[in-house]
């Protein structure tokens, strides 16, 4: 059977969450014991305790039945999704966005690729710092905007800020969700061998947003913009409402940052922000209502996508396979050299993140595990966690499971395989670039 077209975003998400299903009935049934971590008050994995049991299988409707759950547990993303897009689709309806492209496209004339730069170091500090993944869903249609009157296609839009914040997320020292929480389960100290990180981190920057300015100057699109660039003026209104956005941005980093904020908080500023801004755009009250219902209908099925992903491990979980298939990975790798056990650990920990899209949940299944395999084999602990980070965290540049990447591509109005062509030979060389960096680390001796 032949596909006219390659399955969309939904198709693929729900046919994993059904193959995650069948799984359940193929693989062993084991479990490794848990306790609370007194420090972080996370369920963590204990070391050697893990067992085959008998349980009976999930029947097909209790499969079915992860669906509406998968969304009920992605409700937060969900909601950040709908609301800051329907914000950001009313700053567009104001013609206040169009203006402050054309006027900064206008300035960097000659040098776009400059622009990229700038954009990519501004995503790849974000995914260093905050884990920036989810939060750009909803910044897409505004970036789209901003390359194509660069006259570059939407793959290089999604590359240059989704794919920037990945990198930052794999390669970061101090990104809270992948290295903080592996060095608090694995006992090493914050910012172990930072130097030596640090560098990697910005060599690996420098080598991906240079492979996507080679993609984009090779495949150059029509700038979509027939305004006069000489001579754009801001009306008042539309100066204020860019102010608001800029601020909003800027709260939005301040409350992650200082005041612990999460995605339903951000959703309520932003939602704050467009009621606001619509007033300011002169639509009145009932025009910005409208404006916000039109915004979360081009949003809802981005929405749907990314709540459905949550599906995928409440398959596994349930299903009482996932530490099998952990415990099946890693074990063989404590009988094996340790620059062959480290990149057996990155692999490892990159086929693994396909089935468990959320990375620090996959820190808190694998860390206590391979943290005393590393003593073992004779690997530092602070090897190991660059391992995960390596191997895990940067496939969410690819894993169809990840739902953050597909309601961004389904935003973008580029298909799964349009996106894996265009990322796939450039991942290999971020993860043989990992691979590098981890043998560089045990020759050195960190």
């Amino acid at each position: 059977m032949k596909f006219k077209s390659f399955p969309n975003g939904l198709t693929i998400i729900v046919a994993f969450i059904l193959g995650a299903g069948l799984l359940t009935y193929i693989i062993p049934k084991g479990q490794y014991e848990r306790t609370i971590d007194s420090e972080t008050k996370r369920e963590i994995v204990i070391p050697g305790s893990y067992k085959t049991i008998d349980a009976e299988n999930l029947s097909p409707f209790a499969i079915l039945v992860c669906v509406p759950r998968g969304i009920v547990s992605g409700a937060e993303v969900m909601v950040l999704i709908l609301l800051v897009g329907g914000c950001l689709f009313i700053v567009e309806k104001t013609g206040a966005l169009k203006e402050g492209v054309v006027y900064f496209t206008s300035r960097v004339k000659g040098r776009e690729e400059l622009a990229l730069v700038l954009m990519g170091f501004l995503f790849v500090i974000g995914g260093a710092t905050e884990g920036l993944e989810e939060e750009i869903i909803p910044l897409i249609p505004v970036l789209l905007i901003f390359t194509k009157a660069l006259g570059y296609s939407p793959i290089v839009a999604v590359g240059t800020s989704y794919g920037s914040a990945v990198v930052g997320a794999s390669f970061s020292p101090i990104n809270p969700f992948g290295a903080v929480i592996a060095q608090k389960i694995a006992e090493v100290p914050f910012l172990t061998n930072g130097v030596f990180r640090s560098i990697i981190f910005f060599a690996a920057f420098m080598i991906w947003i240079t492979v996507v300015i080679r993609y984009a100057n090779k495949n150059r699109i029509a700038k979509e913009t027939d305004t006069n660039t000489e001579k754009v003026k801001f009306s008042n209104s539309h100066i204020v409402i860019l102010l608001l956005v800029f601020l909003a941005f800027a709260l939005l980093i301040f409350g992650m940052l200082k005041l612990g904020w999460g995605f339903n908080e951000i959703s309520a500023e932003f939602f704050a922000i467009g009621i606001v801004i619509g007033l300011i755009g002169g639509f009145g009250v009932n025009g910005t209502i409208i404006n916000y219902i039109e915004g979360l209908k081009q949003m809802t099925f981005a929405a749907i996508i990314g709540g459905l992903a949550y599906g995928i491990p409440l398959v596994l979980k349930e299903g009482l396979i996932i530490d099998t298939i952990i415990y099946s990975l890693f074990t063989p790798l404590q009988n094996v050299a340790p620059i062959i056990s480290a990149v057996g650990m990155m692999v490892s920990q990159a086929l693994l993140h396909v089935l468990i899209p959320s990375y620090s949940g996959q820190a808190i299944l694998t860390m206590p595990i391979l943290a005393p395999l590393s003593d073992l084999i004779g690997l530092s602990r602070d090897v190991c966690i660059m391992a995960y980070q390596y191997g895990a965290i940067i496939m969410n540049m690819i894993s169809p499971t990840n739902g953050a990447l597909m309601a961004i591509i389904t935003i973008a109005g580029i298909s799964y395989d349009q996106w894996f062509r265009f990322a796939m030979k450039k991942l290999l060389i971020i993860l043989l670039m990992g691979a590098t960096a981890l043998f560089i680390a045990i020759l050195i001796g960190l």
